[in-house]
């Protein structure tokens, strides 16, 4: 049985006070018993991708660098498995949306980048992200096998089922979704039940628990002349969940409220459902060549 915890949280344009904010979430996990958590996407700041200005590069750091080193010394002290969402900064001019992956004793085993990268309406993020080039991995933490993804990864269950394939036994996804406000209304439940429908999806088809965190808040980013970059902003929608291998909702966050969700999560769960319902088993591995192609005409 492991206790694993997400947080969702409002964002502001400090990036400090965010990280303290941050900090402070993960500890009310914490205290709630959580073994492993995980921040939303892009903790650190408003959802700057809103959109296109270079001066946000300057909100980038280094891996390792402040929040990493931040983040090390919460999961020493804690002894808790830590997922954290940064924009990283590579090198001059390459910059990745990435996910650090931190061990209970603070120590940093790996990172995640972001490899799929969208580019819509106030989500301009092939802008400013490269994609990434870590591939799909997992690791092997002192409480669980774990694979992390990033937001617009979530509605690939091709980048699910490779992760699980690596041993993942809980995947997380941090996330940074909204509805545009004027759309809300008419679309707004729909795009809401397909997004928690996907990730339940990948749930169920590899056999494993499945976690993401959601930011909160209706963002309106401002300029360099000081005015919002959207007449409108984005409207995030919260409602973090777990859901179990079996694709059922554990836990559901509210849409407004800042949150630590923490569910226990029995991992004999996993074995019990890729042995019942054996999908990894039953892969027609010897037919799926054309998947590597762009499209099979």
């Amino acid at each position: 049985m492991v206790r694993v915890g997400i947080t969702q949280m409002a964002c502001g344009a400090d990036p400090e006070a965010n990280l303290t904010r941050q900090l402070r979430m993960l500890s009310r996990a914490v205290e709630q018993g959580a073994q492993i958590v995980c921040t939303q996407e892009l903790f650190r700041s408003q959802y700057f991708c809103q959109s296109e200005d270079h001066a946000c590069f300057g909100l980038a750091e280094t891996i390792p660098g402040p929040s990493t080193d931040a983040l090390c010394a919460f999961a020493r002290e804690h002894e808790v498995v830590v997922v954290g969402s940064l924009f990283e900064k590579r090198a001059s001019g390459l910059y990745h949306n990435t996910a650090v992956i931190i061990d209970a004793d603070g120590s940093l085993l790996g990172i995640y980048r972001k490899m799929h990268i969208p580019d819509d309406p106030l989500f301009y993020e092939k802008f400013y992200f490269t994609p990434g080039d870590t591939g799909f991995k997992a690791w092997k933490t002192r409480y669980a096998t774990i694979g992390v993804l990033v937001c617009w990864d979530q509605w690939y269950p091709e980048a699910a089922r490779l992760t699980a394939l690596q041993g993942a036994e809980i995947l997380f996804y941090p996330t940074a979704i909204g509805w545009h406000p004027s759309e809300k209304q008419e679309y707004g439940k729909a795009q809401h039940d397909s997004w928690e429908l996907i990730q339940r999806s990948h749930a169920v088809a590899n056999g494993c628990f499945v976690c993401a965190p959601n930011r909160i808040g209706h963002e309106l980013v401002l300029g360099p002349n000081g005015k919002p970059v959207s007449k409108d902003g984005i409207q995030f929608w919260g409602q973090s969940f777990i859901a179990a291998p079996n694709g059922q909702v554990l836990h559901r966050a509210s849409i407004g409220k800042p949150e630590a969700v923490v569910v226990d999560c029995n991992l004999d769960l996993v074995e019990a459902a890729r042995t019942h319902w054996p999908f990894l088993r039953d892969r027609r591995i010897d037919a799926y060549g054309a998947l590597t192609q762009r499209f099979s005409d």
